[in-house]
């Protein structure tokens, strides 16, 4: 087994391979695929709805984990199934060419359903095993730097997938299936990674009764005032995010290597304060830092809400705009993740981490199915005004700018003990201005020294005694 240095090495290592995996079989790319097979908007959303619908299986797991001594045989063979699932489809295609379009469309939805049901089952329980496994006092610096590299590796893969796309020759449905099938060895190379880290054993819950495992999280306040934001979130984020990649394929007139490519750029942006956004979550705690990348979650909408339909400069316009958005994704990934590890007991953890991203993730699922249908039922209104045509896509933007806004006060009720206020952090990295508040990323990046990627021997050292409270998905 590796030491805890060489451990953490590989497990930023395996994120980057998770990545590729994630970049190469769900990018936008999964949109004009869909796209070629005669999908509309009704599909699209069930596409985007599916990663939040299927989270009820963390529950399952939760439940299962308080059964198991050790988690690494069951995660392992779950996922390895989960990463192979896309072979079929990817083979099939070349193999049977004459197939109706609608065949291929469900199938690639329903494989779709499946890959995310056991992603979501082995979720919770690859998350807990980090958690007991990883020194609480360093995790969020370790979950900034693995998020930097998963950040370029996601930009790398995505520019990649252009550049096949574009030059390849090959129809979309034929050079999506090569973006499957190399997705799916770079994902089972992921998960043999960790065949190399050690795993603490499973911490029991004193009384394993459903009732008392299901009910423990809503039982803690802070977890709970947690569940309340990151469910309404979960709404505001997909009544406009699942769309916005359709959007400009269809009305912008963007081509399928351009939004890949503005996405990629978004990913290479995120990349840039991942590590100093971990260093300031484990210097201030996870709750200012999620206060403030969702006060400013809203531009990406605003701007897509009065985007021109120009490709060329709707291009131009959307890559500062995305890569801001990159950003505050990034940091709130690190704040949930975080909280998640850092406010769950070693008893039960499971079930706490289910209990914090399935019920959002559920809420969120229904949201962009119930907007997808309302825009195929409304695709044939428009609007003009001042000579500019607002369709479904926009009222949709709008709902979502609206609902962003209005989860700012929500988030500043969420509850961390640890942590410090918002006002002071702000005062620490911009100062209280209303126009400095707007330099907020710019102050992050001037605030902190520049944070090393890789943990020094010092810090690797195992601490003579690990608390007993220590605590993405590959």
């Amino acid at each position: 087994m590796w030491n805890q240095r060489q451990a953490q090495t590989g497990i930023i290592l395996a994120g980057c391979l998770g990545m590729i995996y994630t970049q190469l079989t769900m990018s936008s790319a999964t949109i004009e695929y869909a796209r070629s097979l005669d999908a509309n908007a009704f599909h699209i959303g069930l596409l985007g709805a599916l990663p939040a619908a299927t989270l009820f299986t963390q529950f399952l797991a939760a439940v299962v984990a308080n059964h198991l001594r050790y988690r690494r045989r069951l995660w392992l063979s779950v996922a390895i199934v989960q990463r192979s699932l896309f072979i079929p489809l990817a083979i099939g295609t070349w193999l049977f060419p004459s197939a109706l379009n609608a065949t291929w469309l469900w199938l690639f939805i329903g494989l779709t359903a499946g890959n995310h049901l056991l992603l979501h089952f082995c979720t919770p329980l690859w998350l807990s095993w980090m958690g007991d496994y990883l020194p609480r006092e360093r995790l969020n610096r370790i979950w900034g730097s693995r998020q930097f590299w998963m950040q370029w590796a996601g930009a790398l893969a995505l520019f990649v997938g252009a550049v096949h796309l574009a030059n390849s020759g090959l129809e979309t449905r034929y050079a999506f299936s090569i973006h499957l099938l190399v997705g799916a060895v770079f994902g089972i190379a992921d998960l043999l990674m960790f065949l190399k880290v050690e795993e603490p054993p499973v911490t029991p819950i004193p009384i394993p009764r459903l009732r008392t495992v299901f009910s423990a999280p809503f039982q803690d306040r802070n977890f709970r005032s947690f569940i309340a934001f990151t469910s309404f979130w979960q709404i505001a984020a997909n009544t406009g995010a699942p769309f916005i990649s359709f959007f400009l394929l269809t009305r912008i007139g963007l081509s399928v290597q351009s939004v890949m490519l503005l996405w990629t750029c978004s990913w290479a942006g995120g990349a840039i304060l991942c590590g100093k956004m971990g260093h300031l979550s484990e210097s201030v705690g996870n709750r200012p830092l999620l206060v403030l990348c969702t006060a400013f979650k809203s531009l990406n909408m605003i701007a897509l809400l009065f985007l021109p339909r120009d490709p060329d400069l709707a291009f131009w316009i959307l890559v500062p705009v995305f890569v801001v958005d990159a950003i505050m994704n990034a940091g709130m990934a690190i704040a949930n993740n975080g909280f998640l590890l850092k406010n769950s007991p070693p008893a039960n953890r499971t079930m706490f981490i289910a209990a914090g991203t399935a019920i959002a993730g559920l809420a969120g699922g229904a949201t962009a199915l119930l907007t997808g249908s309302a825009i195929v039922s409304f695709s044939d209104v428009s609007i003009e005004l001042n000579g500019r045509d607002f369709t479904a896509f926009h009222m949709a933007f709008l709902l979502s700018i609206l609902l962003r806004l209005l989860a700012v006060p929500l988030v500043l009720r969420v509850r961390e003990d640890e942590s410090k206020k918002t006002r002071e952090v702000v005062t620490q990295l911009v100062g209280m201005t209303p126009f400095r508040t707007l330099r907020f990323p710019v102050g992050l990046y001037r605030s902190f020294p520049p944070t090393r990627n890789r943990p020094t021997e010092t810090e690797t050292e195992e601490p003579a005694e690990r608390p007993q409270t220590a605590s993405k998905t590959c």
